[in-house]
């Protein structure tokens, strides 16, 4: 192939030297957001790290977290590096086996309650009527409560365990996520290719998982995951109340909970654990901050703008 000619070209061709300047630049990617805020970018590390060692928990753990020493109460050594508890267990390995209950319990809980609550709101906002009249009667009621206050109660009701905890904080947010997508799918409900999609004979099923979903599922995705950590403090604040999982399984709620007689003796039984809990929830809000700017069209087009 010949080179161009430079005297033929800008005939043929009068927007030559110009096409790379005046099209748009493709949008950033979810890299280049998170790279951009660093505070997401940290979270993301310390949620990965703090996901590794829940899977991991059994292996990377010095000890067995229900093991029991005769050096009790002893504060943080090369032996023990985050102490040992009043009845000799090691903290770092408690620690990290609550890891794995208290994210267990927030991704499992915001699933249910979001694929519960997104299914009420949207067959709520399509149908309208009385369909619509009774789900948001019940939502309303719902959100009238605390969330915790929920929570507690049906616990109180169905009794302690994993299972009743899950249950009990899944029906707690439900009401959250039933809200937003009835929101939502009122504004979408009214677009062209929804009365297209009528149009064409497609089922409400069809029309509600094809056409609505995927377009409201940016601001149910932010919800999730600021939803998360509110169900990780859910769990923390059952167990430190003796409501949540039974007393061998080792969670940062009953690790606190344990460790209010010694407070003025044994400083890192309550500071530890606290700061996992702090961390981790932080790391969830600060990666929902960025998830959300990412999801926003406007937040990439800003970010566009300001990469010329």
């Amino acid at each position: 192939m010949s080179a161009p000619n430079p005297i033929i070209n800008p005939i043929l061709n009068p927007i030559h030297g110009r096409v790379a300047d005046d099209l748009p630049a493709p949008p950033p990617g979810a890299l280049s957001i998170m790279m951009r805020d660093r505070r997401a970018f940290l979270g993301l590390v310390f949620l990965g790290f703090l996901l590794i060692a829940a899977i991991l928990a059994p292996w990377i753990a010095p000890y067995d977290p229900n093991a029991m020493v005769f050096m009790m109460l002893e504060g943080p050594s090369w032996t023990h590096p985050l102490g040992v508890d009043d009845l000799g267990r090691d903290l770092l390995s408690r620690i990290i086996h609550g890891a794995r209950v208290s994210i267990f319990v927030g991704v499992t809980t915001v699933s249910i309650a979001g694929v519960l609550g997104v299914a009420l709101g949207i067959a709520a906002a399509f149908y309208r009527g009385w369909i619509d009249t009774i789900i948001m009667r019940y939502i309303d009621l719902q959100w009238a409560f605390p969330n915790i206050l929920i929570a507690v109660y049906l616990v109180a009701v169905f009794g302690t365990g994993l299972l009743n905890v899950v249950v009990a904080i899944s029906l707690a947010y439900l009401d959250d996520f039933a809200r937003v997508a009835r929101g939502m799918t009122l504004t979408v409900k009214e677009e062209q290719y929804v009365a297209a999609a009528h149009t064409t004979g497609c089922s409400d099923v069809r029309i509600m998982a094809r056409h609505i979903l995927p377009n409201i599922s940016a601001p149910i995705i932010v919800l999730a995951t600021v939803s998360v950590s509110n169900a990780i403090l859910a769990e923390a604040v059952l167990s430190f109340l003796g409501l949540g999982v039974s007393s061998d399984t080792p969670t940062w709620g009953l690790i606190l909970a344990d460790s209010r007689s010694f407070v003025s003796r044994a400083w890192w039984l309550g500071v530890f654990p606290g700061l996992a809990i702090m961390l981790t929830v932080l790391s969830i809000n600060f990666l929902g901050d960025a998830l959300r700017d990412l999801l926003d069209v406007r937040e990439t087009r800003d970010f566009h703008k300001g990469a010329k």
